[in-house]
C-alpha cells in the first residue's frame, strides 16, 4: 500500500522504466473535439466522457461502442465527469466564463438536475465514497459541496486565492482538498467546520495543471503534482495531510510538464502522463503526446487515457506489477 504501512510511497526505491508496458486494447472515436475527462461505472465495464463538442457520452467497453441512448446534449463544454460507487449518480459539469453548468443524473430513473450557483466554468468535480455528497471547483474561485440526493448546497462556497483546478473529497469524507492558482497552492478544508485547516503552495507561479489530487490509505498523505518552485509542474510530491509537509524524495523523471495523475483503489499504483514522450519511473508510468486526463479502472492494473485532441479514449491494460517490486 502507498500509506497503509509505515514506509510511505515515497521512501520506497524508485524503479526506472524503460519503455511503457501499458498496452492499448481498445479505442473509442466519437466525439467531434477535444475529450476533457473520463470516469468509469463501479463494475469496469462502462465509462462515461465528456468532451468540448458539449456532449457526454457512455460507452460499453465490452461490445467496444458508444451506448448512443445515453448521451447528454450540455449547455457548454463539459470538462469533468464523475460516477458514484455506488453506480446511482452520473455528473457532467462545464460551462464557460460567464455561468458553471453541473448537471446530475439518476441512473435508475434517468431524472436530470441542474446545480444553480458558479458564476463560471467548472473544471473539477469529486463524489464522496459513501455517494452522498458532491464537490465541485469552478473558475470563480469557490468550491462547494452538495447533497446528490436533494440537490442542496451543504458546505462552501469555500473561497480559493484564485481559480479551482482540482477537488478531491478524504476516504472519510471528512476532509476536501482544493488545488486552485494553476494548480500552485494546495488547501485542506474541513467538511463540517467549514474552515481551512492547513495550505501550501506558490500562488503567484503561473504553470498549468489540471492533474487531480488524491488521498492515500487512511488519509494519512495526499499525492499531489506540485511544484514548490517557480517552475514547470513536473513532479509529483506525497504531502503529511494534517501538516502539508513533504514526505520522503520527491518523483521526478518526467521532462515536461504532467497533465495527468492516476491513483489504484487499493493505493499499490500510481500513474503519470505527460507531454513528453519517454516512460521512466515512478512506479508506473504512461505517456505519450497530446494524452492528458488518465484514470486507473476499478478491476486491477488496467488504465484509461485520453488522446485528447483527436477526441478519442484509449484503454489499456499491462503486467504493471512487473515493474513494481514490493508493493503488498
Amino acid at each position: 500500500m502507498l500509506s497503509g504501512r509505515p514506509a510511505s510511497i515515497s521512501s520506497r526505491p524508485i524503479v526506472l522504466v524503460k519503455e511503457s508496458t501499458l498496452t492499448p486494447v481498445l479505442t473509442l472515436g466519437g466525439h467531434g473535439d477535444t475529450v476533457s475527462a473520463i470516469s468509469y461505472f463501479p463494475d469496469g465495464k462502462r465509462i462515461i466522457s465528456g468532451s468540448n463538442d458539449k456532449t457526454t457520452r457512455e460507452w460499453d467497453l465490452e461490445a467496444g461502442k458508444e451506448v448512443e441512448e445515453a448521451q447528454d446534449i450540455c449547455k457548454q463544454e463539459a470538462h469533468a465527469v464523475g460516477v458514484s460507487r455506488d453506480g446511482r449518480w452520473v455528473v457532467s459539469a462545464g460551462g464557460d466564463f460567464n455561468i458553471g453548468e453541473l448537471k446530475v443524473c439518476e441512473v435508475e430513473t434517468g431524472t436530470v438536475r441542474a446545480f444553480e450557483g458558479h458564476s463560471m466554468t467548472i473544471n473539477s468535480i469529486d463524489i464522496s465514497g459513501d455517494s452522498i455528497l458532491l464537490a465541485s471547483g469552478s473558475l470563480d474561485g469557490t468550491t462547494r459541496i452538495w447533497s446528490l440526493e436533494t440537490g442542496k448546497l451543504v458546505a462552501g462556497p469555500f473561497n480559493s486565492i484564485n481559480w479551482v483546478n482540482a477537488v478531491r473529497f478524504s476516504q472519510d469524507s471528512k476532509k476536501l482538498t482544493v488545488i486552485s492558482s494553476w494548480g500552485n497552492y494546495l488547501e485542506v478544508w474541513d467538511v463540517r467546520s467549514q474552515k481551512l485547516d492547513v495550505h501550501t503552495g506558490n500562488p503567484s507561479s503561473r504553470y498549468d495543471t489540471y492533474a487531480p489530487v488524491f488521498w492515500t490509505t487512511e488519509d494519512k498523505t495526499i499525492v499531489i503534482t506540485f511544484s514548490l518552485t517557480d517552475t514547470s509542474i513536473k513532479t509529483v510530491y506525497e504531502f503529511d495531510a494534517p501538516t502539508l509537509e513533504t514526505i520522503g524524495a520527491p518523483f521526478e523523471g518526467h521532462t515536461q510538464a504532467i497533465t495527468g495523475l492516476a491513483l489504484s483503489l487499493d493505493c499499490a499504483l500510481l500513474a503519470s502522463a505527460s507531454y513528453d514522450n519517454p516512460i521512466k519511473n515512478l512506479f508506473t508510468r504512461g505517456a505519450g503526446n497530446n494524452r492528458i486526463p488518465l484514470i486507473m479502472m476499478p478491476r486491477p492494473r488496467h488504465a484509461s487515457c485520453l488522446r485528447r485532441w483527436s477526441g478519442k479514449i484509449s484503454t489499456g491494460e499491462g503486467n504493471i506489477t512487473s515493474i513494481v517490486p514490493n508493493i503488498d
